[in-house]
């Protein structure tokens, strides 16, 4: 073990960064303000930073030089990325590397990567709530609050709101059709790089994350569930994202905050109808029953689904029902017709009137 392991927490913060200088600073000291760093200890972070022309380095080499970031052992790493893999998926995978690796150099066995976007701001307890989640949990997603920098607008922030009752409403069904024991109400629904936390052995046994240049996060947290990890979208945990509609990753964040920008001018805010999720809710409750039986009965009610012998050879011998169903279920949704979308206020009205139904009908 490194003479610096014992004062520093077992996580490491892993950061891709592209033109940050602005905002970068801003979260690294919300990071040196964490409440869970104990007094003379450390918390590992590293930055990755991608292709960087605006003085990113530099403004956080003045920031460290100031004492600002005392409580962080800070690794701030220079990568100059070219063609297909410059694109935030292959920053944020080696900057979880280097996570893991320094966890590996340290001597920490059950280290835990955490990690997070550059133009993010982070509460006092995040590392801390993160850490606490975990220990009934494999993966765990933080909630999306979008942060308006003091610059409301007032129409945006109530599309935000409705947006969020949409969302709030899906997870409702899901409690009562098929709720997971594993990720308990309250719950919210985000699992995305702006805030995911997970154990390095686990990383690792998945191969880490896919270097995509966009769904980087999805795909990495859909490996971790093919794979059996049960997913906590904790609502203690909770990260401040940027509501600029200019980002750096076309499908990102600042990709929806355009679109939302859009709805306000007059462009209709889509999304699948109500029928859609209690279909895809109710064919994964049926993907979770079938596995808990023997082999011929799991057959027959797999065949019952759509997935035959060869689909169920691909699905493979799965730890539990949670990987289970999500190979089962990636099949049978890449089979499975577009989901018909309906404007976000009929939407909502109709979740609410379907879940009003179910219950009247338990």
């Amino acid at each position: 073990m490194s003479a610096d392991a014992d004062r520093t927490l077992p996580c490491a913060v892993c950061i891709p960064a592209r033109n940050e200088a602005d905002r970068l600073p801003r979260l690294l000291a919300s990071l040196a303000e964490q409440d869970c760093i104990p007094l003379r200890s450390a918390l590992r972070v590293v930055v990755l930073a991608n292709n960087c022309t605006d003085g990113t380095v530099a403004a956080i080499r003045a920031l460290e030089a100031s004492g600002a970031l005392a409580p962080l052992a800070l690794r701030l790493i220079e990568v100059r990325l070219a063609g297909a893999e410059a694109h935030v998926g292959t920053a944020r995978r080696m900057a979880l590397d280097a996570g893991a690796e320094w966890l590996a150099a340290d001597g920490v066995p059950d280290g835990v990567l955490l990690t997070t976007d550059a133009d993010a701001r982070l509460p006092a307890d995040w590392i801390g709530a993160n850490l606490r989640a975990l220990e009934a949990a494999d993966v765990v997603g933080g909630r999306l609050v979008i942060d308006d920098d003091g610059e409301a607008d007032p129409a945006l922030a109530a599309l935000h709101a409705r947006i969020e009752r949409y969302w709030a409403g899906v997870r409702r069904l899901e409690d009562i059709l098929d709720p997971p024991p594993h990720d308990p109400a309250p719950r919210h629904g985000d699992h995305t790089g702006a805030s995911l936390a997970v154990p390095v052995a686990l990383y690792q046994a998945v191969g880490g994350l896919p270097p995509l240049p966009c769904g980087e996060d999805n795909a990495l947290v859909g490996l971790l569930r093919a794979r059996g990890a049960r997913l906590r979208h904790c609502p203690a945990v909770r990260v401040m994202v940027s509501s600029r509609n200019q980002g750096r990753v076309s499908g990102g964040m600042a990709t929806e905050m355009a679109r939302r920008a859009r709805v306000i001018g007059g462009e209709a805010y889509l999304l699948p109808e109500a029928a859609h999720w209690q279909a895809l809710i109710l064919r994964r409750a049926a993907l979770r029953r079938a596995f808990h039986l023997q082999p011929p009965a799991r057959a027959a009610a797999c065949a019952r689904l759509g997935l035959g012998p060869d689909d169920l050879a691909a699905v493979g011998d799965c730890p539990n029902d949670i990987a289970f169903v999500e190979r089962a279920d990636q099949i049978l949704e890449a089979r499975a017709a577009p989901a018909r979308e309906c404007p976000l206020d009929r939407a909502i009205a109709d979740l609410d009137a379907l879940a009003l139904a179910l219950r009247d009908a338990a």
